[in-house]
């Protein structure tokens, strides 16, 4: 499943609620989750209502009058605790631990001793597990969300007014796309410090609407109705609409098409013994070939750049082996321009062992002839020769099968 996430427009936990909610989410998925974690009662309601004239779902946070401020420790006891999925736990202390590194980080002091004040509320602590239980259950594999409006002006907070976007809602954001908003939004804060935080943790990339085809949308409504503005956030939830297999809403690409995807990411603190796994299940998930760069990275950090090249088709396995097989937390992608010769594979003997060859050409010119290692290997070790001279002797037959090729000797590569 994939989700995009428009941003465009602010964000919010409660228009994230909203969203999830209005895009078929139970609403008893979401208040099980927050009444597992709430040390107080709270009531949750959803109302449809427009903002700018656009349809949208409003959701409401009910809870009594608290003047209780909890710190991280507080809230991460909370989370512990409570009878939740591992999931919906894990993603809201990631953003609750965002939150708190941030705050902390403005007003110099250790996350430990942030004390959330609006963000610790009860209504915040609703947002957040709530949002989380909602994307638990969508159960998204990729979740790329728009760049983010953040608003322009001042804002009145607990520590006095600030400018927008506020410091924590700007370092929560550092390293991905945001804006003021479009022409003609409204001079206030688009973007909370929770709604930073909820996107930023969910997030599997940044940018505009990936190719997808979209089977329901849900629209979130913020507190706030502006004149002339659409204070909503949209989530589109469907399926990856493949443009190499053509699926009738985007062309069939060409066999031989040269644009493919690498993705990569650098790697610092990865142990070196698992590289060799990584690359190997990077081309188990589709890649068609993966490698490794050494870099020297910032204080003089030796690292690595681990590359994919990768079919549009296998993008989403391929990404998810970055996060599953290495310690990186975000890859850059982009696109290259591969053009391949025509290949066939050819099978010849070496001492009665069976060899592969690649035979590239040109123009109908063999232009490269490479034995596959592993059947040079094989044949060299039964066979009590030098791998060196099987394989040019291998490369010979293939020369001269190419001279004369035959029907019965040659298939399509697999590549």
């Amino acid at each position: 499943m994939r989700v995009w996430v428009d941003a465009s427009s602010g964000a919010s936990g409660d228009m994230l609620l909203g969203a999830l909610v209005d895009a078929g989410v139970p609403l008893s998925v979401i208040t099980s989750a927050v009444d597992a974690v709430a040390p107080e009662p709270v009531r949750l309601d959803a109302e449809p209502v427009t903002r700018g004239a656009l349809a949208a779902t409003r959701c409401h946070v009910e809870i009594a009058d608290s003047a209780h401020h909890r710190t991280w420790t507080d809230v991460r006891a909370l989370l512990t605790g409570a009878p939740l999925d591992s999931s919906v736990r894990d993603l809201a202390r990631q953003v609750f631990e965002r939150l708190a590194v941030a705050e902390g980080a403005v007003h110099g002091i250790s996350p430990e001793e942030v004390h959330f004040h609006e963000v610790g509320a009860l209504d915040a602590i609703a947002d957040v597990v709530g949002v989380c239980a909602g994307f638990a259950h969508l159960g998204a594999d990729e979740i790329v969300v728009s760049p983010v409006a953040v608003g322009s002006g001042s804002v009145r907070a607990a520590h006095g007014t600030l400018p927008v976007p506020p410091p924590a809602v700007a370092r929560l954001l550092t390293g991905v796309p945001s804006f003021a908003g479009p022409p003609g939004h409204p001079a206030m804060e688009l973007c909370t410090p929770t709604g930073a935080a909820l996107l930023t943790a969910v997030a599997t990339s940044w940018g505009d609407q990936p190719p997808m085809t979209t089977r329901a949308i849900g629209v979130g409504a913020g507190s706030r109705n502006p004149e002339g503005w659409s204070n909503t956030l949209r989530l589109l939830i469907g399926d990856p609409a493949d443009p190499v297999a053509g699926d009738g809403i985007f062309p069939p690409r060409r066999e031989n098409s040269p644009t493919e995807l690498v993705i990569e990411a650098n790697i610092d603190d990865l142990e070196p013994r698992l590289i060799p796994g990584a690359l190997d299940a990077l081309l188990a998930a589709g890649a068609r070939d993966a490698w490794v760069t050494p870099i020297l990275m910032k204080k003089g950090r030796p690292a690595y750049t681990l590359h994919a090249l990768t079919p549009a088709a296998a993008v989403d396995a391929v990404r998810r082996v970055f996060f599953h097989e290495t310690s990186t937390i975000g890859v850059r992608e982009h696109e290259v321009l591969k053009h391949a010769l025509p290949r066939e594979m050819l099978t010849v003997a070496v001492g009665g062992h069976p060899i592969a060859v690649k035979a590239a050409r040109l123009d109908g010119e063999t232009v490269n002839l490479q034995p596959e290692w592993d059947d040079v290997a094989r044949a060299a070790a039964a066979l009590g020769r030098p791998a060196i001279d099987v394989l040019a002797e291998a490369k010979i037959a293939a020369l001269a099968e190419t001279s004369a090729p035959s029907a019965e000797t040659s298939r399509p590569s697999a590549e």
